[in-house]
């Protein structure tokens, strides 16, 4: 039986940050744990859930992902129950970030977050540049934080710059990241775990300037 949250850092830390996973990946997936672990170190509260359609999968349902406008409730739900007591960063890896930022402003409106965290944001799907998922993104108000691969293949910084975005979206570029932010370090230089380590030092002094 997994529990509803998943949850690493301190329980009187600061700010909390609730991350949902990706469409074909679990919230324990390595990728995830790697970049919660790195998160708690920095010294944040992190939760991790599942939308019902993966944690049905634990059970043998090979449940394929749903149209991610349909997970909306259930991260409004997540929220609710997390009922995290200081400010709240909400976010996720690739479609749980996607998910997140079409609630993020009515939360942030009704105060109930404190910003917005994406792992990797699904531009558009791989290999198809034009289906485009950035409208919302284009009048988005709440600060948000949009940590991607130079080498992504749902949205490379080439492509992001033709882009039109909100100016409360912040992107830090990692060089020769992928999906999962993983640098190849015979030709970047970079390895997996420094990647981690700068994406904890933004987020946190990304965080750290939203009180300001």
């Amino acid at each position: 039986m997994v529990e509803k949250f998943l949850f690493d850092g301190p329980e009187d830390a600061p700010a909390t940050i609730l991350l949902a996973h990706g469409a074909g990946a679990p919230m324990d997936s390595a990728s995830m744990t790697a970049t919660a672990s790195a998160l708690a170190e920095a010294g944040f509260r992190v939760a991790r859930f599942e939308f019902g359609y993966m944690a049905a999968r634990r059970t043998g349902a090979r449940k394929p992902p749903p149209r991610a406008e349909t997970l909306n409730p259930e991260y409004r739900a997540a929220v609710a129950e997390l009922g995290a007591k200081g400010p709240l960063i909400i976010g996720g890896k690739s479609m749980g970030g996607r998910v997140a930022s079409m609630i993020a402003d009515e939360l942030h409106a009704g105060g109930r977050i404190a910003g917005l965290l994406c792992l990797g944001y699904p531009f558009h799907p791989p290999a198809k540049p034009e289906q485009l998922r950035t409208r919302h993104l284009a009048g988005l108000r709440t600060p948000t934080l949009i940590c991607q691969g130079t080498r992504d293949e749902f949205g490379t910084r080439d492509e992001v710059a033709g882009y039109t975005l909100s100016d409360r979206i912040e992107i830090l570029w990692l060089e020769d990241g992928d999906h999962d932010l993983k640098p190849r370090k015979s030709v970047s230089g970079f390895a997996a775990a420094d990647h981690l380590k700068t994406l904890a030092e933004t987020v946190k002094r990304w965080v750290d300037g939203l009180g300001r």
